[in-house]
């Protein structure tokens, strides 16, 4: 009988993509890689955010064992084109289900919601260790965002899902501690001990001088001198509030000082891009996802952010790109529960401002403090960026994970 592998990362997303839900898995399995674990990858095949023209659907990656596997890939701007994807993904992995027979552990991720049901069966048929790793907590963010109702299919075949997976796995990650204590509210299987608080994080690409960043056509017209520039990147979707955000810039519209600049992807941003040129609110860039030396050059032609949680969801999401402007030494001002570590941590730091949802006043009082006072907009950047490198690196979330599957592997 062959010997089992220790650790398979069963994701849709995965190397070579260059999402965050790509990256962070790849992240951690170079780390357990490193730390003399075997560990394998079953994941789809890349398309949309993908720089490579042809990938091997079979790769040994720096020792990392890649399958890779088609699927259907549809529009995913569209609750049924996601729903179409998630369950074509995960089908495909249903089909190779003895492939999970061969590791020892299991890492699975919340999205797709349906694909930690596949890594349950597995640790019921093979005694397979799993570790569930919590991005979004569904079904409850589809409720609060209207996209699915509490009657309908979908949600009840979702619940019966989740009494499952939560009955057969090891370990949960949260990624925050407001996440946490949600989860042992709603899913009552779970015990404190089973679950481990790992955020997610970004890798330290240090901070450039703007005169750097104007080597890039992109925002040479963008930066000018005196300005402030209010940055958003990342998702653009049902889990994000943009409204307050929207009544900022309409309530700056004529401030010349300020310039808003918008990149990412997700329903709201033709939506975004429709209010922009209608109200003709001159003082806003949109582009599409950046990545890369882009999105680096992004981050640093920047002077503050801007992260939001629509109404209801914190506890069940974390605005993951905060780690990222974090580490650019920016000010941020979250829009989010006031419970939340994000919230939490600006505050208790001096780091930036939090508010909740519709406290549009709140926000353009906190982009209009930056401006008039340049001192305190550094002095916030230098606090977030301390907060980064005490929490939020790349070797310091990774090695959580390490310790975490090691003491798994050991019980």
């Amino acid at each position: 009988m062959k010997k089992k592998k220790d650790v398979l990362f069963l994701c849709q997303y995965f190397y070579p993509e260059y999402v965050s839900s790509a990256t962070l898995p790849y992240d951690t399995a170079l780390s357990l890689k490193d730390a003399g674990l075997t560990v394998g990858a079953l994941c789809g095949y890349p398309k949309e955010y993908n720089l490579a023209n042809k990938v091997p659907l079979r790769e040994n990656h720096k020792k990392i064992e890649i399958k890779r596997l088609k699927y259907i890939q549809i529009k995913r701007s569209n609750f049924f084109g996601r729903l179409i994807n998630y369950f074509s993904f995960t089908c495909a992995v249903l089909l190779r289900f003895l492939e999970l027979k061969r590791y020892k552990t299991i890492i699975v991720y919340s999205n797709p919601p349906i694909l930690p049901f596949i890594a349950a069966l597995a640790n019921k048929f093979f005694n397979t260790k799993v570790i569930f790793v919590s991005y979004d907590i569904y079904p409850e963010i589809a409720h609060i965002t209207n996209t699915i109702s509490q009657d309908s299919i979908i949600n009840k075949v979702m619940r019966v899902i989740n009494k499952s997976i939560f009955k057969h796995v090891n370990k949960v990650v949260a990624l925050s501690n407001e996440m946490k204590v949600y989860l042992l509210e709603h899913r009552p299987t779970l015990s404190p001990n089973q679950i481990e608080v790992i955020p997610n994080w970004y890798e330290d690409k240090g901070v450039s001088s703007s005169a750097d960043i104007l080597n890039n056509k992109l925002f040479r017209s963008i930066k000018k001198d005196g300005n402030l520039i209010v940055s958003y990147f990342g998702n653009m979707g049902i889990a994000q509030d943009l409204d307050t955000i929207v009544d900022a810039i309409r309530q700056l519209k004529d401030y010349s000082k300020v310039q808003f600049v918008f990149a990412g992807h997700g329903n709201k941003i033709e939506t975004l891009k429709d209010i922009v040129k209608k109200e003709r609110l001159n003082n806003v860039s949109i582009f599409d996802f950046l990545h890369g030396q882009d999105f680096q050059d992004a981050l640093n032609i920047s002077d503050c952010f801007i992260v939001s949680l629509a109404e209801g969801l914190t506890g069940l999401a974390v605005p993951s790109k905060t780690y990222s402007y974090m580490m650019a030494s920016k000010p941020i001002i979250a829009i989010i529960g006031e419970e939340s570590d994000i919230a939490r941590d600006l505050n208790e730091n001096n780091a930036g401002y939090s508010m909740e949802v519709g406290e549009s006043k709140k926000l353009v009082s906190a982009i209009k403090e930056l401006i008039d006072d340049k001192n305190k907009c550094e002095n916030m950047g230098r606090n977030c960026r301390e907060i980064f490198l005490t929490k939020y690196t790349k070797e310091r979330c990774t090695k959580q994970y390490v310790n975490m599957i090691q003491e798994v592997l050991i019980d």
